[in-house]
């Protein structure tokens, strides 16, 4: 991994109290389409974001190609503050082994707020996306009243077993359990009892939960390769959970179909051993259902304000968006834009605003090596509206 100066310039444009860009990075929306709009600019490669009941916003920080110095973030009052302090987010390789992995931001790939209003941070802890430190792989909940950790739940080698990625992660209605991918090489889903804090990996292995074949990630026409010819090659990625709870979807990455599961499927298997793995798995295999094609996606969320579900489109620029209510329904950009490059991951604010950021994935020294350790990325939002029922297309 390249280790870079600590550089915490970050650019952050904020407006009467609310996130909100200068005039002239937003883009007029086209035949009543949604207006996108730059909420934020930073220094280095961002992932994730959420937006807390309150309306406060956090973004992550994984340490991908850079030894990056702020893992985990509120952004406030026009600045990024280490969240929950400075003291969680000091490890460094250089300081691995004197800086305890089980209390320390190691590489996080995602932060969510749950219903309940705190906020959650997933932390694969395998920095590059190569060997996981021990120790590291935890989900880690922060009061936000008091701004500080309330729980760690750290998994071990059967959850997060050498050659995993564990990527992102959402919350049942009732907050009692907590549905992750596993975008590794081990594609898998993980179920957490967050009550016990007992979790199972589930279809590991399964077709569901692995790249698509036949499927390549292409970028302005191309193959996306790094330099000695691999591929994008991330498995079970984004994740989605109806508003009732009671669906999981998913897909991976490197795919193209979206599959999705009854929650009620995966409930038993977390807390009692009364079958062995494989043979429970077996049962939760047969309920996988395919609702559709999405083509090579990263980010899914299920917008509370109208029940649709937010797909990233990362080959096209684009953000596009399918109506669960009807069954079959088409995929239909939302917004297309040269600006979201690689669209990432979202976060639904408390007045139904989307958030998304992008990761620049493409751009990366994994897959140009000239490009700079530490990636500028950016954050955006979309306002939508009634217009947006039907998708449209912004211009290019």
């Amino acid at each position: 991994m390249t280790r870079t100066r600590p550089n915490l310039r970050i650019a952050v444009l904020l407006a009467a109290g609310t996130m909100l860009a200068a005039p002239a990075m937003a883009q007029a929306p086209a035949a009543g389409g949604p207006e996108l709009t730059k909420v934020a600019a930073f220094d280095h490669q961002v992932t994730g974001v959420t937006v807390a009941k309150d309306g406060r916003i956090f973004v992550n920080f994984p340490r991908w190609t850079e030894d990056t110095p702020v893992s985990v973030a509120e952004v406030k009052d026009g600045k990024l503050i280490p969240f929950p302090n400075e003291e969680w987010n000091a490890w460094r390789n250089a300081r691995k082994d004197e800086v305890s992995a089980r209390d320390h931001w190691v590489c996080v790939q995602s932060v969510v707020a749950d219903p309940k209003g705190n906020l959650w941070v997933l932390d694969p802890a395998a920095p590059a996306m190569a060997a996981i430190v021990q120790d590291g792989p935890k989900l880690v909940e922060i009061d936000l009243a008091a701004n500080r950790p309330a729980r760690t739940i750290a998994f071990d080698e059967t959850v997060a077993p050498q050659g995993s990625y564990l990527n992102d992660v959402r919350f049942s209605p009732d907050g009692k359990t907590a549905y992750l991918t596993d975008s590794g090489a081990r594609g898998a889903l993980v179920v957490v009892d967050l009550e016990s804090g007992k979790a199972r990996r589930v279809l590991d292995g399964d077709p569901s939960t692995q790249p698509d074949k036949g499927v390549t990630v292409a970028y302005d026409g191309k193959p996306l390769r790094r330099p000695d010819g691999r591929g994008v090659e991330f498995a079970a990625d984004g994740i989605a959970l109806s508003p009732d709870g009671r669906t999981l979807y998913w897909q991976a990455i490197k795919g193209k179909t979206l599959y999705a599961l009854p929650t009620e499927a995966l409930a038993a298997g977390v807390t009692t051993a009364l079958l062995p793995s494989a043979l429970s798995d077996k049962g939760v295999a047969n309920k996988v259902e395919v609702v559709g094609e999405n083509g090579p996606a990263d980010g899914l969320i299920i917008a509370r304000r109208d029940g649709r579900m937010y797909v990233t489109s990362p080959q096209d620029d684009a953000i596009k968006v399918r109506d669960l209510s009807a069954k079959g329904s088409a995929l239909t950009t939302l917004i297309q834009d040269k600006r979201l490059r690689w669209p990432d991951s979202f976060a639904e604010g408390p007045d139904g605003t989307l958030y998304v950021t992008t990761s620049r994935i493409q751009d990366s020294a994994f897959y140009k090596p000239d490009a700079p350790a530490a990636l500028p990325t950016e954050l955006w939002s979309i306002k939508l509206g009634a217009a947006e029922a039907t998708g449209s297309t912004s211009p290019r």
